[in-house]
């Protein structure tokens, strides 16, 4: 943990303690944290990743059915700064169409390139849209991100926690948010918790594993529920006019993201 993210945590205790929130619910509100990196247009520092454009793939990798979103340097993020076991180098490609819609499991939804592999130009295997626009976002910062109240609630105390309970969380997530500090409007997340207009993903894409364990042989929950993390959120702004505050997120296993099985990646786009 970075002298800045120890600094917050510990202005979001003061302020917690001020308005007399339980100093274990204070507590495990950070407990649960994760880092988080954003980027965003702007910015004179290295090109850390593309959004938009026609996606450059390996030989033999099939044309995408759906258009890019962005190609992330992952040399260009600073070690550890996303608290998620991706690669020291090399290129992650996300791709996402528009449907709203719980899509689970997409094999195609993520695309790891090593470093030093060949690529070329590859364009829409369909053509009902064009690619999204293209832009370079240089500006990153990383701090920790917090559960969304609602979410954190759940995890808490169970599928149905009292009205205080979820009130209490949004106290929490209250004083968080009072000692965030100025954040550009950023527009590609990696790591941490998502933000979401309607439901959580990482519940979405967890929750089937967790309410019919034994329709996977007794052994579907064996990893535990914070083994699935988030990998990325787009927000798709003024590049998607059909959705209203659209947004894509791509969510997977830890276990899965150490492997390289970004096949197993689980999809949901959503708006407003």
């Amino acid at each position: 943990m970075t002298d800045a993210s120890r600094d917050r945590m510990n202005r979001f205790r003061a302020e917690a303690a001020s308005r007399g929130l339980p100093l274990e619910e204070v507590e495990e509100w950070v407990r649960v944290a994760r880092p988080a990196v954003y980027l965003a247009e702007g910015g004179d520092g290295p090109l850390v990743a593309r959004v938009g454009g026609e996606p450059m793939l390996p030989h033999g990798v099939p044309r995408p059915s759906v258009p890019l979103v962005a190609c992330v340097d992952l040399a260009a993020l600073p070690p550890g700064v996303t608290g998620l076991p991706l690669p020291a180098d090399g290129h992650l490609l996300l791709f996402s169409g528009t449907d709203v819609l719980a899509e689970g499991q997409v094999s195609d939804a993520v695309l790891y390139v090593p470093a030093g592999t060949p690529t070329t130009p590859s364009l829409l295997a369909h053509t009902w849209r064009e690619p999204y626009r293209p832009r370079e976002l240089r500006t990153v910062w990383h701090q920790p991100s917090a559960q969304m109240p609602e979410s954190f609630a759940l995890d808490r105390w169970g599928d149905f926690p009292e009205d205080e309970q979820f009130e209490l969380a949004d106290e929490l997530a209250d004083a968080w948010a009072h000692v965030g500090g100025y954040r550009p409007s950023w527009t590609l997340q990696i790591g941490g918790h998502p933000v979401s207009p309607q439901n959580d993903p990482v519940h979405y894409a967890r929750g089937p594993e967790e309410a019919n364990p034994c329709e996977l042989g007794g052994t579907a929950h064996a990893e535990g529920a914070d083994d699935w993390a988030l990998l990325a959120t787009w927000r798709c702004g003024d590049d998607v006019t059909e959705l209203d505050s659209g947004v894509a997120h791509w969510v997977i296993r830890r276990q899965d993201v150490a492997a390289r099985r970004f096949d197993r990646v689980h999809r949901y786009v959503e708006m407003a």
